[in-house]
């Protein structure tokens, strides 16, 4: 009796797995959704490079209001150039460690006693060796710091309040050893009431008598984005997996197709 090699064939593929099926449309979109995802972030960080670009260009402004401090927030203020006219409070200044292109070494934070209250001013840089935070020994504020001392003129960059990260040291008061701008630890380590955000000086804003002669004007106004090359990425292994999948249909089908004919 003749042998039926099409019997005999081992069955081939009925086309695409349904599991793989639905695993690749659930990649396909997945990837199309991150990439759409990303080209939104790269609206918003477009929109607030303009905005911050803006605000540091923009002619200084007055110190706002006491009565608007507790509205203020990084989407609304943060970057404005303003203006103060105050008191240092020298002996009050809280060094934090910095990284700046002129090297390692600390940011110096003096409060300034102004007609609206008090503001810790980042008066500017200066490197370790300087020795800032042995010679700025934390210290408490009397009941009443501000009075007397000679007013002096300041334009700046309004900063929100930085807080310790994932990726920073955990300031530690007692030692005197800062690694944020954290302004309520350190108003609370000073004993001061003082605005929810602090004041980057620009460069050459030390008045005759600033100790130190510290190097304002570092603060960096940058802002990374790749999310254009995310977006592009994310679109790229939507089309990958839309095309791996548009093979193996094709070539299952195909082999399918052949072994019929066998």
């Amino acid at each position: 009796m003749a042998r039926d090699d099409r019997a005999a064939a081992p069955a081939g593929r009925k086309g695409v797995s349904p599991v793989l099926a639905v695993l690749a449309l659930l990649l396909i979109v997945l990837f199309a959704g991150l990439g759409t995802w990303q080209v939104y972030r790269l609206q918003w960080k477009l929109d607030l490079i303009a905005r911050v670009e803006a605000r540091v260009h923009a002619a200084p402004a007055p110190l706002p209001s006491r009565t608007r401090w507790a509205g203020i927030t990084s989407e609304s203020d943060e970057y404005r150039r303003v203006k103060l006219h105050g008191t240092y409070l020298y002996d009050l200044t809280t060094p934090v460690q910095a990284l700046t292109e002129a090297g390692s070494g600390y940011w110096l934070l003096t409060p300034m006693c102004t007609e609206q209250g008090i503001v810790l001013v980042n008066r500017g840089f200066i490197p370790s060796e300087l020795g800032a935070r042995t010679r700025y020994t934390p210290q408490r504020a009397a009941a009443n710091p501000c009075g007397g001392g000679s007013a002096v003129d300041v334009v700046g960059l309004l900063r929100t309040s930085e807080r310790d990260g994932a990726l920073t040291r955990t300031n530690d008061p007692a030692a005197n050893r800062w690694y944020t701008r954290d302004v309520a630890a350190i108003a609370a380590a000073r004993g001061l009431n003082v605005a929810p955000f602090f004041a980057d000086a620009a460069a050459g804003q030390n008045p005759p008598d600033s100790p130190d002669k510290p190097v304002g004007g570092l603060t960096v106004v940058k802002f990374p984005n790749s999310h254009l090359v995310y977006a592009l990425t994310w679109y790229a292994l939507a089309l990958m997996v839309a095309g791996a999948w548009w093979w193996v249909a094709r070539h299952g089908d195909a082999n399918e197709n052949d072994e019929r004919h066998d």
